[in-house]
């Protein structure tokens, strides 16, 4: 059984930046494809961003190309998200989560096996 917790959320002005942790314990995730999504007030869960074992592909959102970059750190048994240029849009809880194995998608919910409790992260404008 693999346990989540996020952390690094918070608030920020727009235009700012946050970088977010996600660390794994209970079994090593090296072997998992690990993703992020965001779930906003009254809106449904969304996809943002995911990685393949060993780094070896990364998928983002169109809403967050070029503004967030996902990345992992197998000795540290963790995933990040660095979060560049956030919008008011940005504003959701955060969460990460992992899939232990190959999926040929990296995009839905059901791709993925574990999940953490979430972090909040706040855009003013």
């Amino acid at each position: 059984q693999v346990q989540l917790e996020e952390s690094g959320g918070g608030l920020v002005q727009a235009g700012g930046s946050l970088r977010l942790s996600c660390a794994a314990s209970g079994r090593t995730v090296s072997t998992y494809a690990m993703g992020w999504f965001r779930q906003a007030p009254g809106k449904e869960r969304e996809f943002v961003a995911a990685i393949r074992q060993s780094g070896s592909r990364t998928y983002y959102a169109d809403s967050v190309k070029g503004r967030f970059t996902i990345s992992r750190d197998d000795a540290k048994n963790s995933v990040y998200l660095q979060m560049n240029s956030l919008k008011p849009e940005d504003t959701a809880v955060y969460y990460c989560a992992g899939r232990n194995g190959y999926s040929d998608s990296v995009y839905r919910q059901t791709d993925y096996d574990y999940w953490g409790q979430g972090t909040q992260v706040t855009v003013s404008s």
